[in-house]
């Protein structure tokens, strides 16, 4: 037995040979993983950076990806459990080791000599004879290492590495500041009268937590499945406004401690970035992450989003009219407040459409609409879903493989519920690249997660999760990303499924698939109503559709706000300036937003996306990457204006293989007009969003 064979069978990281067991992992594992791995890899890189002749994809793209991919998915295990499985124990180990990646990741990104050999092979004759997913490995890779401070004198380049690590260690906090926000509250209440207006099932689940705090009563929590319907139902309005305050308030200066406040940790933040882009010699960090998406400058993201601004407001208004006059005649609520809108949104919907969405909630049972997803899928792109088995890290987790002519190409997780520990939202996260070994192809693997209510226990019989419409088109996005990643057949792991595509175009795939949720002939196949097991009903079906676009102008205003509020930040904010991160958002509202949220309400001290998610300078992304998937799926409702339906095996072939399978192995625009032969046009995203001339 070799040593790396005994130090894999000792420790679980260090295994590559199979799925990941979840099972056995430990805390313990990871820093002397994390070691070992770190080691070998920078065994390798110093192997490479003595001198080559010539420089060749073989004798040192692959020997450098293959080290560094081993470490890549260790560290993704880690990184995922301390997503979903958050422990003192596992986010010590997580924050001890990861300065350690981040120095050898900035280290990497420096190395004059692993740069000057990725020049010589984009100079070498041999450069024109390589496949054009290499060709654009090698591109990207000098991109990178430009961006990554290769070519900087000795000093800033250090300064440049302290800047990554102190970054990587403020996001993290961020991040933990309000996971542990989230988790430490608690709103107990204890006669059910308060509760008028409260769905069944949400009563149902606040009751099953407080039994397991061996309480009497009620518990609420800042978990999305738990306060939103206070929100959106509750009669109550002194517990709206409670529940509103406690969500809008959390990790800020207003929040419960004083040590989870991620005031300072945002400013830091910008102040790095802003002193990062400067390093590079770019004006700002906007221009710094531009360079490698669509959009060149942050003038023309500013454009775009001022120009849908301006084409929203006049619905907004209009929906801000609605619920205002709706409001005071049938509620008799002279003035609106930030923790009505849902509540009277909904009340609105269902006295103009005559269904609420606790009623449609009865026809979205989890396992009808996870088999209708597959159903879907499998009709679309000609592969089989079934279920497998793997080590899992709780036992909610399900595990799926998918096959095309009785061979697998990919398997994924799905981790749906809400539970304390996890962080909350939505994701796919890449568990495994695909890439070929030899002769061998390695399949992809996904992280697909979600934080949607968990099944009930009513009378000790277990009901399953019932999702609301909006839950099943997060999960349909979601497995969106997951499709991009696991349905590619590129075997270049550099850009396999979503890696090197363009940050503000990968959410085409995943806004492409909301669409479906919305198409008669697939709900028919993804509902079934709780007790009686009949679908969904055509009358309301076609209530929904009425409803559909309902709201739409505050809801596109309110993306745009946020998008601008990213991009100001990184454009032109000064963090060291006398105007406050407080003062520029309001400042932005002023110009977009037509509601204005109360002055304590801090937003920003939870918006992951940008402090701690990647989006920064680009969560305008949503929108950008919403004109091209809702024009893809136009050609999806073309083909069934001659077919009859919109599940087109054809179409969903052609868009598998110029957008899906090719990953970013070539320019998204260029993928794009090879699906639907021009370039794209925001006009399909206005009619789907009804915001067009009447």
């Amino acid at each position: 037995m070799t040593s790396t064979t005994s130090a894999a069978s000792a420790n679980p990281l260090l295994d590559f040979s199979g799925l990941a067991q979840f099972d056995v992992i430990k805390p313990a594992h990871i820093t002397p993983a994390v070691q070992t791995l770190l080691e070998q890899a920078q065994a390798v890189v110093t192997q490479l950076e003595a001198p080559l002749a010539p420089v060749t994809w073989q004798n040192f793209v692959d020997p450098l990806e293959s080290a560094t991919e081993k470490l890549g998915r260790a560290w993704g295990i880690v990184s995922h459990l301390n997503a979903v499985v958050d422990t003192p124990e596992l986010r010590a180990a997580y924050n001890e080791n990861q300065p350690k990646l981040i120095e050898f990741w900035t280290a990497l990104a420096q190395n004059l000599a692993l740069f000057d050999k990725y020049k010589a092979i984009k100079n070498s004759a041999d450069f024109s004879t390589l496949s054009a997913a290499r060709q654009k490995i090698v591109d990207n890779a000098l991109r990178d290492f430009r961006l990554g401070g290769a070519e900087l004198a000795d000093a800033p380049k250090a300064r440049f590495a302290e800047i990554q690590e102190q970054h990587a260690a403020l996001t993290t906090k961020f991040s933990e500041n309000i996971l542990d926000a989230t988790n430490a509250y608690g709103l107990w209440i204890s006669d059910e009268a308060e509760l008028a207006g409260l769905p069944d099932d949400v009563k149902q689940a606040a009751r099953a937590a407080a039994e397991r705090d061996d309480k009497p009563g009620f518990k609420f929590t800042l978990h999305f499945p738990s306060y939103f319907p206070i929100l959106q139902y509750a009669d109550n309005r002194a517990l709206r406004e409670t529940v509103y305050r406690a969500n809008t308030t959390k990790a800020s200066d207003l929040g419960e401690k004083p040590e989870w406040d991620n005031s300072g940790n945002i400013v830091e933040i910008l102040r790095l970035r802003n002193e990062e882009a400067k390093l590079l010699d770019f004006h700002n960090y906007a221009e710094l992450s531009l360079v490698p998406k669509m959009a060149q400058t942050p003038q023309e993201v500013i454009g775009f989003l001022e120009d849908l601004g301006r084409r929203a407001r006049p619905f907004a208004e209009q929906d801000l009219a609605e619920l205002r006059a709706f409001a005071k005649q049938h509620l008799g609520l002279e003035a609106l407040e930030a923790w009505d809108f849902a509540y009277v949104a909904e009340k609105l919907r269902e006295q103009r459409y005559a269904f609420s969405e606790q009623e449609v909630k009865q026809y979205f049972p989890e396992p009808k609409v996870v088999n209708g997803l597959f159903h879907l899928v499998q009709q679309l792109f000609s592969v089989d879903i079934t279920a497998d088995q793997a080590p899992v890290w709780h036992p909610d987790v399900k595990f799926f493989r998918i096959q095309k002519d009785g061979k697998l190409i990919g398997q994924f997780y799905l981790d749906l519920y809400a539970r304390n520990g996890k962080r909350g939202g939505a994701w796919m996260d890449d568990a495994r690249a695909r890439r070929r070994l030899g002769d061998q192809i390695q399949t992809p693997i996904a992280y697909l997660t979600c934080n949607f209510t968990a099944p009930s226990v009513v009378d000790g019989k277990t009901k399953p999760a019932l999702f609301t419409h909006d839950e099943v088109i997060t999960l349909f996005h979601e497995f969106g990303h997951g499709l991009h990643h696991m349905l590619t057949q590129v075997d270049e792991i550099g850009v396999s499924g979503i890696s090197g595509v363009e940050w503000d175009a990968v959410e085409l795939p995943s806004q492409f698939m909301e669409n479906f949720c919305w198409e008669w002939d697939v709900l028919q196949y993804l509902t079934a109503e709780a007790e009686s097991g009949q679908p969904l009903p055509r009358a309301l079906f076609d209530k929904m559709i009425a409803a559909k676009n309902f709201q739409s102008g505050l809801q596109t205003l309110r993306q745009v706000e946020f998008s601008l509020f990213d991009m100001r930040l990184h454009d032109d904010y000064d963090p060291y300036g006398s105007q406050t991160v407080q003062q520029l958002i309001d400042q932005v509202r002023a110009k977009i937003a037509v509601i204005h949220p109360p002055s304590f309400n801090r937003f920003q001290h939870a918006f992951s996306h940008i402090f701690a998610g990647g989006y920064a300078a680009g969560y305008y992304s949503y929108k950008w990457a919403e004109v091209l998937s809702a024009d893809a799926y136009s050609a999806f409702e073309e083909a069934a204006a001659g077919s009859g339906n919109v599940v087109s095996a054809a179409t969903g072939k052609k868009f598998q293989d110029e957008i899906l399978a090719v990953g970013g192995s070539r320019p998204a625009l260029e993928s794009f007009k090879a699906f639907r032969g021009r370039e794209p046009s925001i006009d399909a995203l206005l009619r789907h969003s009804g915001m067009v001339a009447a």
